[in-house]
């Protein structure tokens, strides 16, 4: 539904503006026109008579943004407002570049969500206060843009000293690094925005590496030393970048190359500051020690981690873990200390479609979310073992599903990417054809 005041997808796709819409909860459960209500799981027929209707008592707060032209990938901009923060209202940023039909029409673009408010209303609150309080407690949404040659496939940021940067991956084969300095400034200040619109700002990448041979989507910024960069692309090579002095890099021209079909995801050790992990449409896992010379650097390899292409990876920033999920819909536990026997710790298969984005929890070791072209984003949890004493439970009472999947969030089309903010617990924010979702579930 259109917010009052808001631009077409035409106007949107040239000025690049967004809409915040809160509250707009979708599918979760179904109604019957007689009776109660039941859990609905993704993969039930409705009934006749039976409806889907969502319920807001299991989301602490559910808010949804658009864009003209969607944005597929997107990353979470660290910021200086504090960690662990839940008090509200909420305020949070993040990058993301669109796909635009048209390929000069594309964009990155840095969004700042503010006045992000509580949608589960406290018990005993007096609802015509509420009522009267809702012009005040409507989410706010700025954005600045700066113009992008090509659709964005992969956008990830980090920070060098006290400069924002994101890298972007585009469909040109051409790999960019931003300066993401001036549009923060533009959406924390009204004066500046101004300028920045009136004048068309769109300040350049600050440096490009064409040398890739192919487009590709694979990328992943080093946490233990920044600026350090991994870019993989679609004919299988893997190339690192070093940062130098001045704002530049060195991108050694000798491709990691052990896969044999495109690389699709990486992801750099949370503490071991030469080792990452890259998977591929060949169905690999691979180990890989960037102290090594290219061709030898490749230390341990699972090769057939999935039975179709391997889509992402997301590796454990407190446990020896790596999840992963591919085109066959299930997602696969890797123990680091166990992988060269090839054999996952754990699997399980709920989603009916390829998964698109997997990621761990930043504070809770045991928790990871996933997204599947099914339109699920789910949540999971290790730790959580099947109660004996349900196990005799009929199947009328209770779903038929996996005891470590939490929570199944809907309503999104073709979702993309998930992500977690790493200073906001539980939060969530997911991009898809139909937007973003930014919500907190009552499970974590």
């Amino acid at each position: 539904m259109e917010k009052e005041g808001s631009v077409s997808d035409e106007e949107h796709e040239e000025t690049g503006q967004a809409d915040m819409d809160s509250d707009n909860c979708e599918d979760e459960e179904m109604e019957e026109e007689e009776g109660g209500n039941k859990v609905y799981l993704p993969d039930v027929t409705l009934k006749e008579g039976e409806k889907l209707v969502c319920d807001e008592s299991a989301y602490i707060f559910y808010h949804q943004a658009q864009t003209g032209a969607p944005c597929l990938s997107f990353d979470i901009i660290p910021d200086k407002l504090g960690d662990k923060r839940e008090e509200f209202p909420l305020t949070f940023y993040i990058v993301c570049g669109t796909q635009a039909e048209r390929t000069h029409a594309n964009n990155v673009i840095v969004m700042k969500m503010s006045n992000l408010q509580k949608t589960t209303k406290d018990s005993g609150e007096n609802s015509d206060e509420s009522e009267s309080d809702d012009e005040d407690d409507k989410p706010e949404l700025e954005s600045a843009m700066m113009k992008h040659t090509g659709g964005v496939n992969r956008i990830r940021t980090t920070v060098i000293g006290d400069k924002h940067v994101a890298a972007s991956w585009s469909e040109t084969g051409k790999v960019h690094i931003w300066d993401l300095t001036r549009p923060l400034q533009a959406v924390n200040d009204s004066s500046v925005m101004a300028t920045y619109t009136r004048t068309g700002a769109s300040p350049p990448p600050v440096y490009t590496f064409p040398g890739h041979q192919a487009e590709g989507f694979a990328m992943d910024w080093s946490t233990t030393t920044l600026g350090k960069l991994v870019t993989g692309d679609c004919n299988k090579n893997i190339h690192l970048w070093t940062p130098k002095d001045g704002g530049t890099w060195h991108v050694d021209q000798r491709p990691y190359s052990a896969h044999s079909a495109s690389v699709e995801d990486i992801q750099w050790s949370p503490n071991e500051e030469n080792v990452f992990a890259s998977c591929s449409v060949d169905k690999s896992i691979r180990i890989w020690d960037a102290r090594a010379a290219p061709h030898k650097a490749c230390m341990l390899t699972v090769e057939e981690a999935h039975q179709r292409d391997v889509n992402v990876i997301s590796w454990n920033r407190h446990e020896p873990f790596i999840v992963s999920g591919g085109d066959d819909g299930i997602l696969r536990i890797w123990d680091l200390r166990q992988f060269q026997h090839g054999k996952a710790v754990a699997v399980f298969k709920h989603h009916t479609a390829p998964i698109t984005s997997v990621e761990w929890n930043p504070t809770d070791a045991s928790v990871f979310a996933a997204s599947g072209s099914d339109n699920q984003i789910t949540l999971w949890d290790l730790a959580v073992e099947k109660d004996s004493e349900s196990a005799g439970s009929s199947k009328d009472e209770e779903p038929d599903v996996p005891p470590q999947l939490l929570f199944i969030h809907q309503g999104q089309k073709d979702i993309k990417e998930v992500h977690w903010h790493p200073q906001i617990p539980g939060m969530m924010t997911s991009t898809a054809h139909s937007g973003f979702d930014i919500f907190r579930t009552i499970s974590v």
